[in-house]
């Protein structure tokens, strides 16, 4: 398929980028194939931070002045943006400093003692779902609500290609109170099909935590169609700053749940004997915030949404589609995941038989080639492929068929380097 993106708006939109023209070790302009793990950012997104600090710098709903009250409302603007961004209402949001945090919130405050003093939300004789698929980030805090609470922990496996088995649907039994899944993996690249999974687990009650890291920048996303109860997105993976991330809630869902940190901004009264909380999203958003981040954060969604959720994830597409033709030129090279770009969000993680990927990711590098070696922080799912580490390509919207090539080129390099001859 072709890419919606001519070439001139193409050479347009990396020039929005300034690190695109950064010179790599090798004295070539670094390709950046590593956006699964961070997406740069664009020129307005950096000044947006930087100007934020310079003219508008002030504590969120803690002062009268001027810049307490220009900080407030960038603040309160940027959770409206977010919001329409995903198809949620703002009261629906609520501001973490990344993706794990706003899982850790779920996982922790279902163990707390309830709004009223009353029993947690998940015990003994619960159950939590998840699956082999997720980033430790949506597997270990699960792992650890289970080991606090007595609750059952169980998992939904994968197919041969690593996509959620969905005859392991049956992990889903009447008391699961919990399904945490992936939207997309970010080792597979599948597209998890989560409808089958969000009826079951609604069938018997039990509330949906959805990761939408992999998911969120790449793909349109409408929470309330896809019908999930909690979401968790991260800024950085999103042409924004680091160090912010956001947590959906459904508003009658998030209104149940306990606080897990507590401190300034999310009290509604206290005396030595008592405190009662603000009610959500507040309630979640104890101590000072990285407003400028979260002002930064708003302007990359104004960037996404201006080129177009839907013209992005064709084009990644496209490029998918690419790049999965020039891996299989290369000997000894192993696939990871679904064969069909279109199961696929715009990423590939592969195995080259016999070679370690840090070797594999160092030769690259030196070939001004930056990729993501490792586990990816999915052992569980390494293991399922009879991996321990992986290399990967991951796509963004500034991504060319010129930046593959070079990648396909470099992998023939390591190739000569560790197996000539073979």
């Amino acid at each position: 398929m072709d890419s919606p993106f001519s070439e001139r708006e193409l050479t347009r939109l990396r020039a929005d980028f300034p690190i695109l023209s950064r010179v790599g070790r090798g004295g070539k302009p670094i390709v950046y194939l590593d956006a699964a793990a961070t997406s740069q950012k664009p020129r307005c997104v950096i000044d947006a931070e930087s100007s934020f600090y310079e003219k508008s710098n002030g504590a969120v709903h803690r002062g009268t002045h001027l810049l307490a009250d220009e900080s407030s409302q960038y603040f309160e603007d940027a959770r409206l943006k977010l919001a329409t961004f995903i198809g949620a209402s703002p009261e629906e949001i609520v501001w973490t400093k990344n993706a794990t945090e706003a899982l850790n919130l779920v996982a922790y405050a279902l163990s707390n003692p309830g709004i009223s003093g009353g029993a947690p939300l998940i015990g003994k004789g619960d159950r939590v779902v998840t699956t082999r698929a997720e980033h430790h980030a949506n597997l270990v805090p699960w792992q650890l609500l289970a080991q606090r609470t007595g609750c059952e922990f169980a998992y939904l496996d994968l197919d041969p290609a690593g996509r959620i088995d969905l005859e392991t649907l049956d992990a889903i039994t009447p008391n699961t109170k919990i399904v945490a899944i992936t939207h997309a993996s970010n080792v597979s690249g599948a597209i998890t099909n989560i409808a089958p999974i969000i009826r079951a687990a609604h069938s018997v009650g039990a509330w949906v935590v959805l990761d939408t890291c992999q998911s969120s920048a790449h793909l349109p996303l409408d929470i309330k169609a896809i019908d999930a109860d909690f979401a968790c997105f991260s800024g950085h993976k999103m042409a924004g700053p680091t160090g912010i991330g956001a947590l959906y809630g459904r508003r009658e869902l998030l209104e149940q749940l306990p606080p897990c940190l507590a401190g300034g901004s999310m009290i509604a009264d206290v005396t030595m004997e008592k405190t009662t909380f603000q009610p959500c999203p507040e309630r979640f958003e104890a101590g000072s915030q990285p407003v400028a981040q979260i002002h930064g954060w708003a302007v990359a969604l104004d960037y996404l949404q201006e080129v177009g959720m839907e013209r992005i994830h064709r084009h990644e597409q496209a490029l998918t589609q690419y790049l999965l033709a020039g891996l299989a030129t290369v000997k000894g090279l192993r696939v990871l995941g679904p064969d069909d770009y279109r199961e696929r969000v715009g990423l590939v993680a592969f195995d080259f038989a016999g070679i370690h990927p840090h070797d594999v990711g160092q030769v690259l590098d030196a070939e001004d080639v930056a990729i993501r070696v490792g586990h990816h922080c999915a052992l569980p799912l390494h293991a399922h492929y009879g991996l321990r580490a992986s290399c990967r390509a991951s796509l963004s919207l500034t991504s060319s068929r010129d930046d593959i090539d070079r990648l396909v080129e470099g992998l023939e390099v390591v190739r000569g380097f560790f197996l000539r001859g073979k």
